[in-house]
């Protein structure tokens, strides 16, 4: 049956990443409508339409201020009915928020900070556009500020941060997924018990994972303080990494220290691990796909991947030897990979050869790149270790592929991955269907500020896939970690309960998740 497609641009018109995400949904419930959107008109989200065949010539042309509907219907009657509907929704939106018996909603930080006047710190969650202006009135205003807002200018980062440098303050961010200030999460974090490790990073859920697995080693977090993942650039200059580790330093909760991050700009590098070595407090250093050389100079302990960070950080904590528990942590993973590896041989047809990792962590992705780039070669993604490695086009995978669907390419008036599943389910099945696609590699991060059920949504996705391609003669492996502890609001057990019975591979960690998935490949398992 021919379906109809229709599209409303509205030109210049913004609205928030959850009222986009529930029109869609409230769309998607009306009779005859077979799919749905609502997105701003970035160059990316016009790629993601077409693959859904929601791009009209009309959305075609939007800018990427203006906002896109686009209804897929049985009838033309029932799509522009759809986006009638959609017209109505948001009046109806906009009424709520200011009209008679709305709840009152300081529109200033002036406002307020008249109704909480002790309050010492800003969280700021606006587009992009108006966040720098936002973060500075608040640290001249003496807060300190949690920036969670993505599309911040360099130029905006550096002065910003100069100035909270000045004022004795923290600018955690921007794109600042995760803290944990005194007990309290902010952004995207998990129930981790409180400890002795103090974690810096520059890479939101590099402290996710690490602070998830030093749970799970029988340790806790004293402070997890996520500095923005720019911060360790030449330009920067990791400003904020150091005065958060200046401030651990006079931490009395804090025993050991562990900073996290993508490879910094070497001479930051030094800067940082000097600032580390003078704390005089034991350290773990994991800065992702650099050798550990400086910080074994500096006298710290350099780990490899996240987990092994966090063995490491729990091990000092517990007056261990961080060596001897890594090692042993090598050992009992080593012993589990060979068994998976064992299950999937044979079990793919000759086409079936490629690893696609679909992520909704920036650290996960590029952690799973350095792992899976020694097992199996070239990974390309749109996040990439490599310059040259970079897709030309995000939407479209080539040979292995990791994608980052947190990245500012996907999160330009959309809700990122970790809150609405929406765009990688879209994914999963189309690479599911490519007929050379071996593996499938997922995080599933839990949490504060997470999705109530990722695994739920996540897993009816999975089982249509893995279908799609048994009657297509394909066996399709999926391989996944869950980054959550038993506390965490969605369920821990239940979580992974509900992927295993979906038929996917759960790994103790992200690292293991892609070392089994480079291990399931057919180009690793001798096929």
């Amino acid at each position: 049956m021919a379906l109809s497609t229709s599209a409303l641009v509205k030109k210049g018109e913004y609205h928030d990443s959850v009222t986009l995400m529930l029109l869609a949904k409230a769309l998607l419930a009306l009779p005859g409508v077979r799919d749905a959107a609502a997105v701003m008109g970035t160059e990316a989200n016009k790629g993601l339409l077409a693959d859904a065949g929601l791009l009209t010539e009309e959305a075609r042309a939007a800018d990427a201020g203006d906002l896109i509907i686009s209804v897929q219907a049985e009838t033309l009657v029932q799509a522009e009915g759809a986006l009638a509907q959609a017209e109505r929704l948001l009046k109806e939106r906009r009424l709520a928020k200011t009209g008679e018996g709305a709840a009152h909603r300081p529109k200033s930080l002036a406002a307020a900070l008249k109704h909480a006047p002790d309050a010492n710190l800003a969280v700021i969650s606006v587009a992009g556009r108006y966040a720098a202006r936002e973060a500075r009135l608040a640290l001249e205003k003496g807060l300190h500020v949690f920036l969670f807002s993505d599309n911040v200018s360099l130029e905006d980062e550096i002065a910003l941060k100069r100035l909270a440098l000045e004022k004795g303050l923290l600018l955690m961010g921007p794109d600042a997924g995760t803290a944990i200030i005194n007990g309290i999460a902010l952004g995207f974090a998990n129930a981790t018990p409180r400890g002795p490790v103090g974690i810096v990073g520059a890479a939101g859920t590099g402290i996710q994972g690490v602070s998830v697995s030093i749970a799970r080693a029988g340790s806790g977090v004293s402070q997890a303080i996520g500095v923005g993942g720019r911060d360790l650039s030449e330009a920067v200059g990791g400003m904020m990494m150091q005065a958060a580790v200046r401030a651990l330093q006079t931490d009395p909760a804090t025993k050991v220290l562990c900073l996290v991050s993508k490879p910094p700009a070497p001479g930051i590098a030094q800067k940082v691990l000097e600032t580390v070595r003078e704390t005089g407090k034991p350290a773990v250093i994991c800065f992702l796909g650099d050798d550990g050389a400086a910080a074994r100079e500096a006298g710290l302990f350099p780990a490899a991947t996240l987990d092994e960070a966090a063995i490491a950080s729990a091990a000092l904590a517990q007056g261990q030897n961080p060596s001897h528990a890594v090692d042993e942590h090598r050992k009992v993973t080593a012993q589990s990979l060979g068994q998976r590896g064992e299950e999937a041989k044979g079990r793919f047809s000759p086409e079936q050869r490629y690893v696609r990792g679909l992520f909704s962590g920036g650290t996960f992705c590029y952690e799973a790149q350095l792992v899976l780039r020694e097992l199996l070669g070239v990974v390309r993604s749109n996040a990439p270790l490599d310059k040259h490695d970079a897709l030309p086009d995000p939407n479209r995978s080539i040979g292995h592929t990791c994608v980052d669907l947190g990245a500012d390419d996907f999160t330009v008036g959309r809700l990122h991955p970790m809150l609405d599943n929406d765009l990688r389910v879209r994914r999963l099945l189309r690479e599911a269907a490519d007929p050379e696609t071996a593996v499938i590699l997922l995080d599933v991060v839990l949490g504060y500020g997470a999705h109530p059920d990722p695994a739920g949504e996540l897993a009816t996705a999975i089982r249509q896939a893995k279908a799609d391609a048994e009657r297509s003669g394909r066996y399709l492996a999926i391989v996944a970690y869950v980054c959550g502890v038993a506390g965490d609001p969605q369920g821990f057990t239940e979580q992974e309960e509900k992927l295993r019975a979906a038929g996917v591979i759960l790994a103790p960690s992200n690292a293991a998740a892609a070392r089994w998935a480079g291990l399931i490949a057919p180009a690793r398992a001798g096929i």
